[in-house]
């Protein structure tokens, strides 16, 4: 077997990537990481990336809120969303002056199909008054009709700082309903749901700590409300990262998609990670050769319309600033 170039990056993903898979990687991950440094280019890659793109090449990771947050702060003549495209909208609003590349314009989300801006202006219509919270996980046209946006790892902060007792937050019927739990808020919700996460029932978590004794279970809020009331705990996938690296527990099971749980097992090797989990088809339209390509051809480049571009803006903004 050849010799690994990159063994320190290999290192990181030693428990998760097999050897011959990784040594297939090498190439395209070499020619990432030079024309990152000659295009002064970073890459934010989402938590539920692939291992070799999460821990190979990218500068900077997390769930919605923290490349949010980052991609505001970044010092960088190009930013690569290795993610989803609402998240590549998210980063071009918040760096209308940077270069935002994504590496597969068919990289969607079930969530940001679900709803148009057409459908907020026909609620608001119906709840005259009542201010509109939407999820990030929804198309700058949306955000620009809404008031206010939200992340799974922020959205009970955000409904409570409204300081009003109804409000419509879209376009997660499940993560509405978890989070009204939460805040005693009236939450008016649409019926979109996400791919991966919908599919989770509270069979599979009964089956699963039958079958795993002691494991303690782990489900995002994207899940529905049943599912969550069997699980020991419930966050966004920045908060699931956290309690594992709190928790003293040694077998977790993670209710989310496939690669969020190689990615923490990758680092807590002495954890034992069961994964029932659901793949998300357009997370895994992004690959290290599409990267590599977007770098090299300026391929994908992400745009606002100007028209919307102020008020999806500073529904971002005001999101942030809770």
């Amino acid at each position: 077997m050849p010799a690994l170039r990159l063994p320190e990056l290999y290192d990181r993903v030693r428990g998760v990537v097999p050897e011959p898979d990784w040594l297939s990687f090498e190439e395209d991950i070499d020619a990432i990481l030079r024309l990152k440094r000659e295009r002064n280019a970073v890459i934010l890659a989402h938590n539920y990336q692939t291992p070799e793109i999460f821990h190979g090449v990218a500068d900077i990771v997390g769930d919605s809120l923290a490349l949010a947050r980052r991609a505001a702060e970044v010092d960088a003549d190009v930013i690569v969303m290795a993610g989803v495209h609402f998240m590549a909208e998210t980063a071009k609003l918040l760096n209308p002056a940077k270069t935002v590349l994504i590496p597969d314009m068919g990289a969607g989300c079930s969530l940001a199909d679900s709803i148009t801006p057409e459908d907020i202006a026909k609620l608001r219509a119906a709840w005259p008054g009542v201010p509109v919270v939407t999820y990030v996980n929804t198309s700058a046209a949306v955000k620009a009709a809404s008031d206010i946006c939200c992340t799974s790892g922020n959205a009970k902060q955000v409904v409570e700082s409204l300081g009003v007792p109804r409000v419509l937050m879209l376009p997660d019927e499940y993560l509405a309903q978890n989070v009204a739990k939460q805040t005693g808020v009236e939450l008016i919700t649409w019926q979109g749901h996400c791919e991966v996460h919908e599919r989770f029932t509270p069979a599979d978590v009964r089956e699963m700590r039958d079958a795993w004794p002691g494991v303690t279970v782990l489900a995002h809020p994207e899940c529905p409300p049943e599912v969550v009331a069997e699980a020991d705990f419930s966050g966004s996938t920045a908060m699931m990262s956290d309690f594992v690296s709190q928790s003293r527990s040694g077998r977790i099971l993670l209710l989310t998609e496939c690669s969020m749980s190689d990615n923490i097992a990758a680092q807590h090797p002495g954890v034992e990670f069961i994964r029932p989990c659901n793949l998300c088809p357009h997370m895994k339209r992004i690959s290290l050769r599409n990267i590599r390509e977007a770098l090299e051809l300026n391929r994908h480049e992400v745009t606002i319309d100007p028209a919307i571009a102020p008020a999806a803006r500073r529904a971002v903004e005001r999101m942030l600033a809770v």
